[in-house]
């Protein structure tokens, strides 16, 4: 038996318990948003598909109803609008994650609690300072979803499956974010070496289009809202992804938001490196060789989220 509940009923949170039903990761998903009527309606429309999936339950509830729940996902917030940075959100996001904190947590004191509500770093360090839930089972969503962009970006790029792209992007859940280059690998060669080993050669176009990449990459999200005026599929998928590597032993490295204490030379503020996550949430971090440019981007990245927090009350 594992229960989840889901913070926030609109786009993301709604197409979050969806996912979870069809790909049967909880038997009992709460779903707690301040309008009832809207969690009444989302629980109801995931639930009636349940005869086409793993058997669960979908409910929407109150934050009491958290009780025993093995993760909390949390999304609620003001959604970013088309021209807003996720920055921008800040105070707002944060006023209202220190409510849910203070309303949730008394009744789900043991679960893992993963933070999606942008600008996700930012939340995910007043979560962790404000919460008293111990800091392992504090995970942000991070740059998961940037590195899923990444990915299949370069999946595309190379002709190959996304699943042999090894990949990452580290930093903020924003414009300050990075790809370590020295680790990007495609199917065991490094991506500069991969053309010459690919049987695809003649139509593989790289010229260590670095920056091209990773612009695309921190643009998506921007050009995302503003066609349909909202990104909800992937982040839910990649939600999806983070619980159910929680639930298992092995142990999955993921670039999720985490507290840093030292690591690269950067504390007391929450980014994305590449993380063990399992049960027990943040495992630990995986300590990856960077370059000194690279690190370097991470202390430019850290000191943007540092210059944001100490702007906003907590």
């Amino acid at each position: 038996m594992s229960k989840i509940s889901v913070i926030g009923a609109g786009h993301v949170g709604a197409t979050i318990a969806n996912d979870l039903m069809i790909q049967g990761l909880a038997s009992e998903i709460v779903l707690i948003d301040v309008n009832k009527k809207k969690a009444i309606g989302e629980a109801l429309d995931v639930y009636q598909g349940a005869p086409f999936c793993s058997p669960a339950i979908v409910r929407p509830g109150e934050y009491e109803d958290a009780e025993g729940s093995d993760i909390v996902v949390i999304t609620c917030g003001m959604a970013r609008k088309p021209g807003m940075t996720r920055l921008d959100l800040a105070q707002t996001n944060v006023n209202i994650l220190k409510d849910v904190a203070a309303s949730v947590v008394p009744y789900a004191k043991d679960a893992v609690y993963v933070i999606v509500s942008n600008p996700v770093d930012v939340l995910t360090y007043v979560f962790t300072k404000v919460s008293g839930v111990p800091e392992n089972r504090v995970i942000g969503s991070g740059t998961i979803l940037d590195t899923s962009r990444l990915q299949s970006e370069l999946a595309k790029r190379f002709y190959i499956s996304p699943k042999n792209v090894h990949a990452h992007v580290y930093g903020e859940h924003g414009d300050s974010s990075f790809v370590p280059w020295s680790l990007v690998h495609i199917a065991n060669n490094h991506v500069d070496d991969y053309k010459a080993s690919s049987p695809d050669k003649d139509r593989i176009h790289w010229d260590k289009d670095y920056e091209e990449v990773e612009e695309f990459v921190r643009k998506s999200g921007a050009k995302i809202i503003e066609n349909k005026g909202a990104t909800f599929y992937a982040v839910a998928m990649s939600v999806c992804h983070i619980c159910r590597c929680i639930f298992s032993d092995a142990g999955t490295a993921l670039t999720v938001s985490s507290m840093m204490h030292g690591e690269y030379g950067v504390e007391d503020v929450c980014l994305s490196t590449l993380t063990l996550v399992d049960r027990k949430g943040i495992r630990g971090k995986i300590m990856n060789k960077l370059t000194d440019g690279e690190i370097e981007k991470l202390h430019k990245s850290a000191n943007k989220l540092k210059e944001v927090i100490a702007q906003i009350e907590i």
